[in-house]
């Protein structure tokens, strides 16, 4: 009896042993938790970090208050240096990324790293390419405003809030291209951002503003005298863009999804990461998230983890080969 009671506290204090000195499946909470948004205040990662700093706080996800970091640069590339570079093990910190970080990433504007050289974390929501017009435009549907484009290219100007090579850039060349007009071709005005492209396609300076969703459904509430011919997704978006045609329906499969998210550095520890990918399914799954979001303008998008690892770099192939093709790729 004696034996087997000895044989039992052996064991159990071996198991104690082991566990103790196995690394811990999960972390605590950061102490002091932050998000680096790659950007000035204001915009759409300053918009990132707080559906994070708001989401992970209204769930319970997170105890303690997240601070906002910026670090503006290269839209991401400065950021995502110093990550990389400086900061690969800081588990407190997640930082913002945009579909348009994954779009330089593919064209090499990240210097030496790539999209290998982080771990993606969470994605929690999107945007989409619209085409917008004046209001009284005379065209009514993407089919009329393609076979302008094609009949007479030079008459037709795109302008959009991006240089050669951007997000609403490509959006513009795809299309051109949609249109079977050669994209060195098209008459492209680029501006400081979609204030002042409205104000330009108001005034008669272009005829179509390569925009976003979110950012156009803003300016039809804030009466802003445009319509909107076509959203760049697979199917219509729910809500308050269910009755505008998918650019596919009216029979050019143009698709520019605009994801939101966060990566942490290379280096840190599977606890760390674990807790963050904890947080925000737990963000996710909460009621109230689905209504923030809404109100921040961007629509479901969820993937953490591996699922986000694996969309991420799909999304960057895919990106890199666009860009070939626009001969934007150094070789």
């Amino acid at each position: 009896m004696r034996s087997s009671f000895l044989s039992r506290v052996f064991g159990a204090s071996v198991i104690a042993a082991q566990l103790a000195m196995a690394p811990a499946a999960f972390a605590d909470e950061p102490r002091r938790p932050e998000c680096i948004a790659p950007a000035q205040p204001g915009g759409g990662f300053d918009l990132t970090c707080r559906l994070a700093q708001e989401g992970l706080k209204q769930s319970g996800a997170l105890k303690s208050a997240m601070r906002i970091v910026y670090m503006p640069g290269g839209i991401g590339a400065v950021a995502y240096n110093n990550v990389v570079a400086q900061k690969p093990s800081e588990g407190g910190a997640i930082v913002a990324f945009s579909g348009g970080s994954l779009l330089n990433l593919a064209q090499g504007k990240f210097g030496k790293y790539n999209e290998n050289d982080v771990r993606w974390l969470a994605a929690v929501g999107t945007d989409y390419g619209v085409v917008v017009v004046r209001n009284d435009s005379p065209y009514n549907d993407l089919k009329s405003l393609m076979q302008a484009f094609k009949d007479d290219p030079t008459k037709i100007v795109l302008g959009a809030g991006g240089t050669v090579g951007s997000q609403d850039w490509m959006k513009a060349a795809l299309t051109a291209k949609a249109a079977g007009v050669d994209y060195k071709k098209m008459r492209f005005v680029a501006f400081e951002g979609g204030g002042e492209s409205v104000t330009a396609l108001r005034g008669g300076h272009i005829q179509a503003y390569m925009g976003d969703a979110a950012e156009a459904f803003t300016m039809l509430e804030g009466g802003a005298p445009i319509k909107v011919l076509a959203v760049f997704n697979d199917k219509r978006l729910e809500g308050k863009f269910k009755d505008v045609p998918t650019a596919k329906e009216q029979g050019y499969d143009i698709q520019w999804p605009i994801i939101r998210g966060y990566y942490v550095g290379p280096k840190v520890s599977d606890a760390d990461y674990n807790f963050w990918l904890d947080a925000f399914k737990k963000m996710g799954a909460d009621g109230g998230f689905a209504k923030l979001r809404e109100q921040q303008g961007l629509f479901p998008f969820d993937k953490t983890g591996a699922d986000l690892d694996a969309y991420v770099k799909q999304q960057v192939a895919d990106y890199r080969k666009l860009a070939d093709s626009f001969g934007l790729i150094k070789k």
